[in-house]
């Protein structure tokens, strides 16, 4: 995991106002969003997905879902969500990053999971420290710093039961050697993290200076009981 060296972002304490205020809202829920009927959903999905093929219409939308599930609780900065489809071998693209009002792609990349997940694909997640798990849910972006892997993102998980300790396990946005073309080619996988997003250093700064500071993240994966329990993936009321 990176150690914390030098914050560029807001400080931890700065930013608990933010975490007690979205603790609050969760509960109680804010003013209604102006979110997209079901045709404009299935539109905007479809259009994710003719970008970015391996991202498919029902993860789309879900990503979508969650993403006016969270702006419901004012806690949106810019309109984007990043989906991560963890339900796909690491060696093809599974990370896009759309901005919701037009559905344009902006990246469409590789990205690792954990070593406790799986090896070439992530089957098992752990919202536990110590077991180097990829966590399943919604997340808020939070601020950058400088630490192991360089540029890197905080992360602040709003499922509490499945992501609520990422935080705390410094689950975030690094870069990485081991996630490229190349990697992949090699070894029929991508490398694995301690449960952190790795992303390729080609991309990986640019997009953190994009997605960070209050936008949205999906890490997607068709397990049953995350499906059932989890607010943010049905259309918002």
């Amino acid at each position: 995991m990176p150690k914390r060296l030098v914050a560029t972002g807001r400080s931890s304490a700065q930013w608990s106002p933010l975490w007690a205020a979205l603790a609050l809202s969760l509960v109680t829920g804010t003013a209604h969003a102006n979110r997209p009927a079901g045709q404009r959903l299935k539109q905007l999905a479809e259009t994710i997905h003719s970008q970015a093929p391996n991202i498919s219409t029902k993860v789309a939308a879900a990503a979508i879902n969650a993403y006016f599930h969270v702006k419901q609780r004012d806690l949106i900065a810019k309109p984007l969500v990043t989906i991560v489809d963890y339900s796909l071998p690491s060696a093809r693209k599974r990370l896009a990053v759309a901005d919701v009002r037009t559905a344009k792609v902006l990246f469409y990349t590789y990205v690792a999971h954990g070593q406790g997940s799986g090896a070439e694909y992530a089957t098992r997640f752990s919202n536990q420290p110590g077991t180097h798990a990829s966590s399943l849910g919604v997340y808020l972006t939070g601020q950058t710093y400088y630490g192991k892997h360089g540029y890197s993102l905080r992360l602040k998980g709003l499922n509490p039961k499945f992501n609520g300790a990422a935080y705390r396990r410094d689950i975030v946005v690094h870069s990485a050697w081991y996630v490229s073309r190349e990697f992949a080619q090699t070894h029929g996988r991508m490398g694995r993290s301690w449960g952190c997003f790795a992303l390729s250093r080609k991309v990986e700064s640019a997009i953190v200076k994009l997605i960070r500071g209050g936008t949205v993240l999906l890490a997607y994966y068709p397990d049953p009981k995350w499906l059932r329990s989890s607010p943010f993936l049905h259309a918002p009321r």
